[in-house]
């Protein structure tokens, strides 16, 4: 096994093991990937952390087949938004998917999240979109993913989730945990009033000062 999928197999396992202690995964759900060299390596279907390490990974090509794995395990059920997701955002290297309680909890109203907060703009816009629902794993969701995803760097999903992407898994999991604090605030702010929303023109200072952000710079 080349030295480069070993480190991605081990980075993803990690964060993996990170995402659950944070309380944004449990058990079996969410998945996360990252680009590879012929493809993309994704943690494996419905399998729980206490029975994965580092070769659970699986390495799979963009044409679906799963490429020379050391894996027993089928690749994630919901592979297909990830190789759709790198198609279409070449600058793109890891994707986080998880099933976040306040994530979930707006995806379930179908709600997205408005700028209520500069932070919005860890996102990569204004908003973060809430994609329209369908069957998990199939070619309807990625489609509805890649339109919330637009000039995004995160989505949530109906009746589902949350993604996060990134150059690479640590800017993906920054924004994963960035969105997840700014859906709990959300939720929490709904609860005793209306949240004040910024307006085009101050969110369009934010996303300026943006690129140039801690984590989140292009540079």
């Amino acid at each position: 096994m080349m030295k480069k999928e070993m480190l991605l197999r081990k980075s993803l396992f990690q964060s993996s093991l990170l995402l659950n202690r944070k309380g944004l995964n449990h058990g079996a759900t969410g998945n996360l990937s990252c680009r590879n060299d012929n493809g993309f390596i994704i943690t494996p279907s419905g399998v729980s952390l206490e029975n994965l390490d580092s070769n659970s990974m699986v390495e799979i090509g963009f044409n679906g087949e799963i490429i020379n794995s050391k894996s027993n395990y089928k690749p994630s059920s919901e592979w297909l938004f990830h190789r759709d997701i790198y198609a279409a955002k070449d600058d793109i290297h890891a994707i986080v998917h998880t099933h976040s309680v306040f994530s979930s909890t707006l995806s379930v109203i179908g709600e997205s999240i408005p700028p209520f907060h500069y932070m919005i703009a860890v996102a990569g816009g204004d908003s973060i979109r809430c994609s329209d629902y369908a069957l998990f794993g199939s070619q309807e969701l990625s489609n509805n993913i890649i339109i919330a995803m637009e000039q995004r760097k995160a989505c949530l999903i109906s009746n589902h989730g949350m993604i996060a992407i990134g150059k690479d898994l640590n800017e993906a999991i920054n924004i994963a945990i960035e969105v997840e604090h700014l859906a709990q605030v959300y939720v929490q702010a709904k609860m005793i009033g209306t949240p004040k929303l910024l307006n085009d023109n101050q969110m369009l200072e934010v996303i300026d000062k943006f690129k140039n952000y801690g984590e989140w710079s292009k540079d």
